[in-house]
């Protein structure tokens, strides 16, 4: 019987957060459309989660995609194909490996950031003080992350696929001796706008994953600091989790045919 309750209250414990989690997610759409739009801290949540991301985003894809001609050419060698290193190349950076690794990194680095700032304003009441003044917290803190995420992650994974392909062409040029002009003019004939348009769908439902992970787990924090560094270790992994899960799901959606 004691397993089995455990197993009762694991379930319910399931089910309320699924719960909450949809009535904050519903609570935070509305909030999107209905005024007032705090337009400055979508710009100010806009440098911060998209340009301030740049770096580590660029430096993953750029040696993400070198990777990726190394293990290309090392396969296709065994069949005599190593002419398909940057047809693959740019289909596995554009299609999976852009919009994935640049849902990752800015997970660990903005949801965890998301989560800490706004469980801290939790713990220390600065989010019941808003309320107090007539503030609607969800429309103040929640929905510029949203907006912003959704907005600047689309850029953000262009930039990654550009870097990605390139880093692709570097190793392939440098160290396995293909010719520069080829291998541009194989990547551009076989690129087409699908598997970048794909990849810009993929990434954008990532930022919303990322920024509603982050307000969730910092808007429910709760316990001094330990309950913070909770919240943000939970948002890194919840939006981790969820960002694979729909990338499969995305992914058969938009290549069934």
């Amino acid at each position: 019987m004691n397993i089995l309750a455990g197993i009762g209250r694991a379930f319910i414990a399931f089910v309320t957060q699924t719960g909450r989690l949809a009535l904050f997610t519903f609570s935070a759409l509305v909030a999107c459309v209905r005024p007032p739009i705090y337009w400055y801290l979508i710009g100010q949540q806009m440098l911060r989660i998209g340009y301030f991301s740049l770096p580590v985003v660029g430096l993953t894809a750029f040696f993400t995609g070198g990777a990726l001609a190394l293990q290309i050419y090392i396969g296709g060698n065994r069949f005599g194909a190593e002419a398909v290193v940057p047809n693959i190349v740019v289909l596995g950076i554009t299609r999976e490996l852009g919009p994935v690794i640049a849902g990752l990194m800015v997970a660990g680095r903005v949801a965890a950031a998301i989560a800490a700032e706004i469980g801290t304003m939790r713990v220390t009441e600065q989010i019941d003080a808003l309320t107090t003044l007539s503030t609607n917290p969800i429309r103040y803190l929640v929905v510029p992350r949203l907006v912003a995420a959704v907005v600047t992650m689309p850029v953000l994974v262009l930039v990654a696929d550009a870097i990605g392909v390139f880093g692709g062409y570097v190793v392939s040029t440098q160290s396995l001796g293909f010719n520069g002009a080829i291998y541009v003019k194989n990547t551009l004939d076989f690129m087409t706008t699908g598997d970048v348009r794909s990849g810009v769908i993929k990434v954008a439902v990532f930022g919303f994953i990322i920024a509603l992970m982050g307000c969730y787990n910092g808007f429910h924090s709760k316990g001094g600091a330990q309950g913070v560094g909770t919240a943000t270790t939970n948002a890194v992994v919840t939006s981790s989790i969820l960002i694979l899960a729909a990338n499969y799901f995305l992914t058969s959606i938009l290549f069934s045919r």
